[in-house]
């Protein structure tokens, strides 16, 4: 029997609707977030089309639940939210439904409650696959399945890589760095480990630690790490731990607590306590400081790189800096010493009483586009962008997950 002909209207009809949706997908991107500074370990999201124009009354929270004391940000991967907290001297490592906050499955052992009075863990979950990766504060190394929360493989950080505390002690906070097959943890020396057993490839160096995550770059057709410890930057090769280079860096309290930023042949690196930041270049002598100043002092979150210009915390305010010149181009105060990452060329921010900002990442000046309370307490921890949904935590343990999705 032959098929009735369908009126032309109702095909003009779905073919609009097919090009609408062409069209809506080239223009929203988005992607998850599966460990510390996202998915190039940078703090930039490739994401695109989230809100930026929020209702008064500020976006839609979707859920929060209480995930323990801390101060561990947020991976996200395949649906699943990680984060890790601590209730009664017991840390706990979270799985949650991304879109619900519903437990999926939690793994707890005990683990001192407060390290230097800040409570409870610092570093984030790395997800790798079906395994997630965690550190606490007193250097439980965990290997879990990322489906049910088993742990692979765990070591003492202490006792197994023979990590040595800063001199003052707030507990380790180096999120588990993945690159290829290799986990790498600088907690004193910097340690690489088969990412699949935990077995130990190498060992580097005969540091104190401080609070830094690792970072792994290309340079000259070999691939290196830089790691900033008590004693300051310290580059090694990833195939071996061989130092490549090294400059002293002294910050009170061994505080060198930021991810070191790469571009090219140069390393940005900063700290809080009145010291402050340098631009540094590896070059066949060594590392070499190109400008050092005082205007961009990272206490403990770390800047962005974006469009040659670093955007990130001095202290109690927002500054973005030229990344070539150490040139001020603007301060903005309202933030207090918060957090931010960067998504489709905006500035997602945390402020340290709760607020959830938006703003351009341009040079020309602050620029907010919404701001919203969407936590109370105290807001230190990086916020996380997946798939139009962001997670912002408080030192209390409340992990809110706020819709910025278009609709």
């Amino acid at each position: 029997m032959a098929r009735k002909a369908e009126p032309r209207s109702r095909w003009c009809g779905c073919a609009l609707a097919c090009v609408l949706s062409v069209a809506l997908a080239s223009s929203v991107r988005a992607s998850d977030w599966p460990h510390w500074r996202g998915p190039k370990w940078t703090g930039i999201s490739e994401e695109k089309g989230w809100l930026t124009t929020w209702p008064q009354g500020g976006p839609k929270k979707l859920w929060t639940v209480r995930v323990g004391s801390g101060f561990s940000s947020v991976a996200v991967a395949d649906g699943r939210v990680y984060t890790m907290g601590n209730t009664g001297n017991t840390d706990t490592v979270w799985c949650l439904k991304a879109e619900t906050g519903e437990v999926v499955w939690k793994h707890s052992y005990p683990c001192p409650g407060e390290f230097g009075g800040y409570p409870g863990p610092r570093a984030t979950p790395t997800v790798d696959g079906n395994r997630v990766y965690t550190m606490s504060g007193a250097g439980h190394l965990l290997c879990l399945d990322a489906k049910s929360g088993d742990v692979i493989w765990a070591k003492s950080t202490m006792t197994d890589l023979k990590g040595r505390t800063p001199g003052a002690w707030w507990g380790f906070s180096c999120s588990p760095f993945i690159d290829g097959d290799l986990l790498i943890v600088p907690v004193g020396p910097t340690v690489a480990l088969k990412k699949a057993t935990g077995e130990i490839v190498w060992s580097s160096g005969d540091y104190k630690a401080s609070y830094a995550t690792a970072y792994a770059f290309d340079f000259n057709g070999q691939r290196l790490v830089a790691v900033f410890n008590a004693f300051g930057l310290v580059v090694v090769a990833e195939t071996d731990g061989k130092e490549i280079g090294k400059l002293a860096w002294q910050t009170s309290y061994d505080v060198n607590a930021v991810t070191p930023i790469v571009s090219g042949d140069k390393i940005f690196i900063s700290s809080g306590y009145g010291v402050g930041c340098a631009l540094v270049q590896i070059t066949a002598e060594g590392l070499k400081v190109v400008w050092r100043n005082r205007d961009m002092k990272n206490h403990f979150n770390s800047c962005v790189l974006w469009d040659g210009h670093l955007y990130g915390m001095d202290e109690n305010q927002l500054r973005c800096m030229e990344f070539e010149t150490g040139a001020v181009k603007w301060s903005e105060r309202s933030t207090g010493k918060g957090s931010l990452i960067i998504a489709d060329g905006k500035i997602i921010a945390m402020s340290d009483s709760g607020d959830l900002i938006v703003a351009e990442a341009v040079p020309t000046g602050f620029k907010p586009l919404a701001r919203a309370k969407v936590l109370g307490g105290l807001c230190w921890t990086t916020p996380a962008l997946a798939n139009g949904l962001v997670y912002c935590r408080n030192r209390e343990g409340d992990l809110a997950c706020v819709d910025l999705r278009a609709r």
